[in-house]
């Protein structure tokens, strides 16, 4: 069962609403529980036993991560702050440890599951490489639904917890209703558990508030999907596939749609997972803030799957560029260069090894680890060239707010997106690497017309995906100025509200791509 599924949308989520309001207060979290239960269930079948697992070592990680606390704190009472350091750290190195064996406990699992395979060719590669006898057999193991998205909020928390940032949880089944909670199970966001144990655990009422804005960002979602990404998806399976029989144009066309699709993809899964938990009275963070509106790379990326880059910057970027031996390396190249370049050398290290992790998360596949080091290279170039770029713009009297100058920003920081994205869902690297060179030594638009027409899109379908593109862009335009669109619409008159309702009902029932000759995409950060 997929959020875009007829039978979420107007049977499972209106029934758990139904049987969530009609029982008491208390018992609320533990209807959502089962219905994440039977959600993951849809999707997993018995590999909920390892999200069970995964769970229940945070729960008990936690649990004794806080009682060495205690025990510490029991310890110091009386001593001199020579002692208290030396007990301190003596506790803190049995929470390191604590720590190190439950996050690997948790990553063995996504590493059997996702990467495995992967490594196993690699391993093949270097032996034959080596005149090695051996050859690993690589099996693909079905993971467990939404596993990368669960594992990094599991992992989080125990960060989290180790920090003193707040106190463990002391309830296992809040444990697994933060991790297995539907909506965000299968494409996140990636949650923190401070982040929504105020309004996850309460079990408040359905109110009409929140029950129209829950299905307003719903069908919202379902438009971005239903009517523009499956509608793309006919013309980017064509050409990713058969990418040898066109022309530069056409497949850098393929590479601009599939940049669409995604984003009407992921963004509108987002709407659905954001709106299904504020019907229920919980608050998710949001993941997107109009990327296409970034003016550099750096930009795009804190606008773009938003709680993933926070999640890396958190527990990878700042926790590499204070470590002990960064700072060393960096305190010496500040010495013989100055404080800039260190500052630059340090960031570097940390940049690289958010990207090469960002690379991998989203695939195991050379193509990911290139599409990881591609906005490595981008973003750090970025900031080695900042300065010089200033410069250049003072000297020359040019206003870096001036309208145009940001639209041309825009379309450059876009252009590198597609290009990124090309590789992203090339099927492997060397394809990626071959689209690119016909778009570089065939950019012909002979014939472009014809296949353009040709694709599985005909007039009607462009006039459709043209309107609906004018439509998003003018609603992210208004939350780009801090428009509250759904605060706005909700005060005016209700034949002007449902109105508004049904018209966007009504687009995704006639507008939408499905029957013969469509073929939905599927959920394209479920893999992930």
């Amino acid at each position: 069962m997929s959020y875009f599924d007829v039978i979420y949308f107007l049977a499972f989520l209106p029934g758990l609403i139904i049987i969530y309001n009609l029982l008491p207060k208390k018992i609320k979290p533990f209807i959502l529980l089962l219905a994440s239960f039977a959600f993951f269930f849809t999707y997993s079948k018995w590999l909920i036993i390892f999200i069970l697992l995964s769970s229940l070592s945070i729960y008990l990680a936690g649990l004794t991560m806080q009682k060495i606390d205690k025990e510490k704190k029991d310890a110091i009472k009386d001593l001199e702050i020579e002692e208290k350091k030396i007990i301190k750290a003596k506790y803190l190195n049995k929470k390191k440890i604590v720590l190190i064996i439950t996050a690997l406990f948790n990553i063995a699992f996504l590493f059997y599951f996702k990467y495995l395979g992967f490594f196993k060719g690699i391993i093949n590669s270097l032996l034959k490489i080596f005149n090695i006898n051996g050859n690993l057999k690589i099996i693909h193991h079905l993971a467990p639904i939404g596993i990368s998205f669960y594992t990094l909020s599991a992992i989080s928390y125990l960060i989290d917890v180790y920090h003193e940032k707040y106190e463990c949880e002391n309830n296992y089944f809040k444990i697994l209703l933060y991790l297995i909670f539907f909506p965000t199970l299968v494409e996140g966001p990636i949650t923190r558990y401070n982040e929504v144990r105020d309004t996850l655990f309460t079990g408040n009422k359905t109110t009409y508030k929140s029950f129209c804005f829950g299905y307003q960002r719903i069908l919202y979602g379902l438009f971005k999907k239903i009517v523009i990404a499956d509608r793309l998806n006919i013309f980017v399976k064509i050409i990713f596939t058969d990418y040898m029989h066109f022309s530069g144009p056409i497949i850098f066309l393929g590479a601009i749609f599939y940049t669409i699709l995604l984003y009407m993809e992921f963004s509108g899964t987002m709407d659905i997972v954001i709106g299904s938990a504020e019907i229920f009275g919980i608050i998710i963070p949001e993941n997107f803030k109009q990327p296409f509106f970034s003016k550099n790379i750096s930009e795009f990326w804190s606008r773009w799957h938003i709680t993933l880059g926070l999640w890396f910057k958190d527990y990878i970027f700042y926790p590499v560029s204070l470590s002990k031996g960064v700072k060393k390396i960096t305190s010496k190249i500040k010495e013989l260069f100055g404080p800039r370049t260190s500052s630059l050398f340090m960031g570097a290290i940390a940049l690289f090894a958010v990207w090469s992790l960002n690379g991998l998360w989203h695939g195991a596949g050379y193509q990911f680890l290139f599409f990881g080091y591609y906005h490595f290279i981008l973003i750090l170039l970025g900031n080695i060239f900042e300065p010089l770029i200033v410069k250049i713009c003072h000297k020359l009297k040019i206003n870096r707010e001036n309208f145009l100058y940001k639209l041309i920003r825009i379309i450059k920081t876009c252009l590198l997106i597609f290009i990124g994205e090309l590789f992203f869902r090339a099927n492997s690297l060397t394809s990626g690497i071959e689209m690119m060179k016909r778009i570089i030594t065939n950019f012909t638009f002979k014939g472009f017309n014809h296949a353009v027409l040709t694709l599985g899109l005909d007039i009607k379908d462009y006039i459709i995906i043209t309107l609906s593109l004018i439509f998003i862009l003018v609603i992210s335009i208004l939350k780009e100025k801090n428009i509250e669109v759904r605060e706005s619409l909700s005060k005016k008159h209700i034949v002007i509200r449902w109105a508004c309702y049904y018209a966007l009902i009504l687009s995704i029932i006639v507008f939408g791509a499905y029957g013969e000759g469509y073929v939905p995409v599927e959920p394209i950060y479920a893999d992930f």
